[in-house]
């Protein structure tokens, strides 16, 4: 079942009796999410991501319209020696959801650099398929840059967006981020706790789990694929 998939069969559950056993069902519809640390190897699969997004959606993640050759140029001056990137695949292995945490010495951003004593900040954008919108794909990818974050000794956490990007800043409500809006933009961030071993070994469960998930797409489909090349099979 695809994201898509699970969203429509979500959205058509009849809401149960009182006591929101509605709201649990639908919640217990949703597919398990899995966020994958991504490599220059997934330029391509970032560029058909990003290319994707409608005019509005660009606005909001990069704060203009950019155009298509604007948007490439982004895709290939990407640092993954200096930055993070995750990202959340379909059975298809097309990226529902994405998220850059860019790295920056703390006086680079001077409107957080008072909060902190630590050498950088890391600054989070996202930007999720809108077949895959309402399905927590944003919040897991923050929750992830958020635990990176912690095991790599930066405490701050921040966010610059429109204030009519509804994704963003519902992640930053509901991560109790500090919020600052200025002539239709805003500003958030989040203070960290330190690392700990239980925030080691989470991210190194969850990349695992998710490199386990995307090996089993890739060879279901290069299967599927090879299965659809022998005579007298066809595919849907």
């Amino acid at each position: 079942m695809t994201a898509t998939d699970a969203k429509v069969a979500s959205a058509s559950k009849v809401p149960g009796k009182i006591g929101g056993t509605g709201v649990d069902k639908a919640k217990a519809s949703r597919p398990t999410i899995f966020v994958k640390e991504l490599s220059r190897r997934a330029r391509k699969r970032l560029l058909r991501h990003f290319l994707a997004l409608s005019s509005g959606d660009r606005l909001l993640r990069f704060g203009s319209v950019l155009s298509d050759d604007l948007v490439s140029r982004y895709v290939e001056n990407i640092d993954f020696s200096r930055d993070t990137v995750f990202g959340v695949y379909d059975r298809k292995l097309r990226l529902l959801g994405v998220g850059h945490l860019a790295f920056a010495p703390r006086e680079a951003l001077p409107s957080v650099s008072a909060s902190t004593t630590k050498e950088r900040v890391a600054e989070f954008g996202v930007s999720v398929a809108a077949s895959a919108r309402g399905l927590g794909v944003g919040t897991h990818l923050f929750e992830r840059a958020a635990i990176r974050c912690r095991n790599v000794d930066i405490d701050t956490l921040y966010m610059h967006c429109l204030s009519s990007n509804k994704v963003m800043m519902h992640i930053a409500k509901k991560a109790g981020m500090a919020i600052h809006r200025d002539y239709g933009e805003a500003d958030a961030y989040l203070k960290l706790p330190p690392a700990n071993p239980a925030s080691v070994l989470q991210e190194a469960v969850q990349e695992q789990v998710a490199t386990l998930d995307y090996t089993i797409k890739a060879n279901l489909r290069a299967a599927l694929k090879w299965l659809g090349n022998l005579p007298g099979i066809k595919r849907d």
